[in-house]
């Protein structure tokens, strides 16, 4: 069931009706049923995988506190339910890639399996595997299995995050039969963050994606050059944040609807003003999740500045394949940590050199607006050249999309009309480009540390009811619903 659907827009009223009406201890009934209903309108076989990670992580967590004492035995639970979580992962996930790849040296030697990719395993495989080892370095374990299959199924989070921790979504489900059912202000700060998220969704991602689709195409990407292709790969840039992100805010706006708190995952990535700016910003409970349970279980930079690039690069390279099975991710993963190490390596010279030129050239004032712009930009381009590698089908096709924007720059290219032939006519690209405007300007007031949905909240009610219904109109009238009005999945769904 996709959020930008219509059996959702009638599933999740049902939903929150019910929890508002029933008593207070089936609230956590209730919303499991829901989780549980949402996941298997996907594929109702695959619910069998989610409870698997739900029951191992859950029977190992309870039987850690009984190890007490007994390093061996606490090692030997922990291990089982990673081995177990882990290897359906791989199989589901990267069994048919790693022989795929056997087969290219080894013809014939595995033969690939038969199964569909799991909506959303990546996400509640790390979300489990991440209680278990919080509870392991001493967190009390779950003991009503019930609350515990709601925080990993919890459905407006559940199939693409943000990735959750139990300090903070389980502990909200356990006092969930106490608190008040819902504060009037949440559910229409909720309702805005949902109302968001849809704009960027079906008004920018699946706009800008008809243009992407079509230079990116594996058939025809050899027929456009020069700024064709990187106006798709600023798109892409534009599509993936607001594909991703406007996920995130409806997931966001749902649970805070219902009184649930869930975790920022995006914070004006594009306004980062470095790689490791930029990580600190996008997808922060991935960041967050990688840097908790692997970096500084590798040592982080506690051993040594060359044992601290080997994580940094082994990190980058483990997220570019938990985004996907193909080599092209790996490398997209990698150009990352070089990225980053290279940062690592060159700003402390860096900042000794502009501290130099700032006593030099301006008597020690240094202009951080324009820095901060600049670099900015720079951190942008980075960026989006190492998106494309994320976009392409493979690495060759990005090496020849780059070599193609390269080569193939023309003046002429920006008067000719050949950018308004890549699928958006000049109307449907001004609407994106109002649209990106809108999403520029709301990330500003975000970077400035400005609260917009408290904004909203402080409007009168008839003024928040007329942004609402005006936001709505403009979403019907303008976006983008794909063939015969069907829903256009998200981007991270495939993760």
């Amino acid at each position: 069931m996709l959020f930008n659907s219509l059996s959702f827009l009638i599933f999740f009223p049902v939903c929150l009706a019910l929890y508002m009406v029933l008593p207070a201890k089936a609230r956590t009934f209730i919303l499991l049923a829901a989780s549980i209903f949402f996941y298997m309108c996907w594929n109702p076989v695959y619910v069998l995988l989610l409870a698997s990670s739900i029951i191992v992580t859950y029977l190992c967590a309870f039987a850690l506190p009984k190890c007490a004492g007994r390093t061996g035995s606490r090692r030997a639970v922990l291990i089982s339910g990673l081995v177990i979580n882990f290897g359906i992962l791989f199989i589901f996930k990267y069994f048919n890639f790693f022989a795929d790849t056997v087969a290219k040296f080894l013809p014939g030697s595995i033969r690939p399996l038969d199964i569909l990719l799991p909506v959303g395993i990546s996400f509640y495989t790390f979300q489990a595997v991440g209680y278990l080892i919080d509870v392991y370095r001493g967190d009390e374990p779950e003991k009503n299995i019930f609350r515990y299959a709601l925080f990993v199924s919890f459905f407006p989070q559940l199939v693409a995050g943000p990735i959750e921790r139990s300090g903070n979504l389980l502990k909200q489900i356990r006092e969930l039969d106490k608190r008040p059912l819902m504060n009037p202000d949440d559910f229409r700060k909720g309702a805005f963050i949902m109302l968001y998220g849809y704009f960027m969704k079906m008004v920018i991602a699946d706009r800008a994606a008809i243009l992407v689709d079509t230079v990116y195409s594996a058939e025809h990407y050899t027929d456009y050059a020069g700024f064709e292709v990187l106006l798709a790969a600023v798109l892409f840039s534009v599509q993936i944040y607001c594909d991703f992100a406007g996920y995130t805010y409806i997931a966001i706006g749902a649970a805070k609807m219902m009184g649930f708190s869930l975790r920022e995952n995006f914070n004006t990535p594009y306004l980062a003003t470095g790689i490791r700016d930029f990580w600190d910003r996008w997808h922060m409970s991935l960041t967050g999740w990688f840097r908790d349970y692997l970096y500084f279980p590798l040592g982080g930079s506690r051993k040594g500045r060359i044992r601290k690039y080997i994580n940094i690069l082994l990190v980058f390279l483990l997220s570019g394949l938990w985004h996907g099975a193909g080599w092209h991710f790996v490398f997209w993963g990698m150009l990352h940590g070089v990225l980053r190490v290279l940062e690592e390596i060159v700003s402390p010279a860096w900042n000794k050199f502009r501290d130099a030129a700032s006593r030099i050239f301006s008597d020690g004032k240094k202009d951080e607006k324009s820095y901060r712009l600049l670099t900015q930009a720079l951190t942008f381009l980075a960026v989006t050249v190492c998106w494309m590698f994320f976009r392409a089908g493979s690495i060759r096709q990005a090496f020849d999309l780059i070599g193609n924007m390269l080569g193939g720059m023309g003046l002429w290219q920006l008067t000719d009309g050949s950018l308004l032939m890549l699928g958006l006519d000049a109307k449907e690209m001004n609407v994106l480009i109002f649209g990106i405007f809108i999403m520029i300007t709301i990330d500003r007031l975000k970077y400035k540390k400005t609260d917009v949905p408290a904004l909203f909240a402080e409007r009168s009610e008839f003024v928040q009811a007329l942004l609402l219904l005006a936001g709505i109109i403009f979403i019907v009238i303008f976006g983008i619903y794909g063939k015969q009005y069907d829903a256009t999945a998200f981007i991270y769904f495939r993760f």
